[in-house]
């Protein structure tokens, strides 16, 4: 209450302010009149520093990383609870990261074809074995979702995709840029993908199957998803 009536007490007179508010003016001249605290005075310093590491950082920053941010600027140390308590007295907050997506949904209606890799991901030629995946890279916007489609042979990235959705269009459509890059034959090709729903779905074993390919779905969260998962990233990474 005192700050407010020292804030706008250049514009409106003590008097009018009080009348506004509702409360008695002898108590608001009787808290004025009394010295400022040093930590209440420490802390709007405090607020000013907050404010101005908040918005150069894009206003992204919650208590933890402005706390940092004080030291190394500033030379000083505030611990987190009270960056945190003058946040909330600033009306500011951090961007918190939302729950982490889970990419891998399998859908039971849905028949899954057997595993015709059996964790042996080795391929003596080109378009022989592919392997398919998706995940989630995290932006200023949101979470987008990064199809792939690798052949194992030479470790090449030979269709991918991005959509803010994960649906069989996502994973479709990175299969149909495999099948434009690579223009030619693909009769047995084997595509290898985990039990995710869009892999499973009609839309997308059709398209196998009017491409001469051979399905083969692993199991879902366990080790064959993790070396599909390795091959992916190792392929992006070259």
């Amino acid at each position: 209450m005192t700050s407010f009536v020292i804030t706008f007490r250049a514009t409106f007179s003590v008097a009018a302010i009080c009348r506004a508010l509702g409360v008695p003016v002898a108590s608001v001249r009787s808290c004025l009149s009394r010295p400022v605290p040093a930590r209440a005075f420490a802390d709007e310093h405090l607020k000013k520093l907050i404010m101005e590491l908040f918005e150069e950082n894009y206003s992204i920053y919650g208590r933890k990383k402005l706390g940092k941010a004080l030291k190394r600027e500033h030379g000083l140390i505030v611990d987190k609870d009270r960056v945190g308590r003058l946040m909330g007295e600033l009306g500011v907050r951090g961007v918190h990261r939302g729950r982490q997506p889970w990419t891998t949904k399998p859908d039971p209606a849905n028949p899954r074809a057997p595993d015709l890799v059996k964790r042996r991901f080795v391929a003596e030629r080109p378009n022989q074995l592919w392997v398919s995946d998706f995940t989630y890279v995290s932006t200023w916007s949101g979470f987008v979702y990064v199809a792939f489609i690798v052949d194992v042979y030479s470790r090449m990235v030979v269709g991918w995709r991005v959509s803010t959705t994960m649906t069989t269009s996502l994973v479709a459509d990175a299969l149909e840029h495999a099948i434009w890059t690579r223009k030619t034959v693909l009769q047995g090709v084997v595509a290898h993908s985990d039990a995710g729903s869009q892999y499973t779905s009609i839309a997308y074993t059709e398209r196998l199957a009017e491409i001469g390919a051979s399905p083969s779905i692993g199991t879902v969260g366990d080790s064959f998803d993790k070396c599909n998962g390795r091959i992916i990233q190792r392929a992006v990474q070259d």
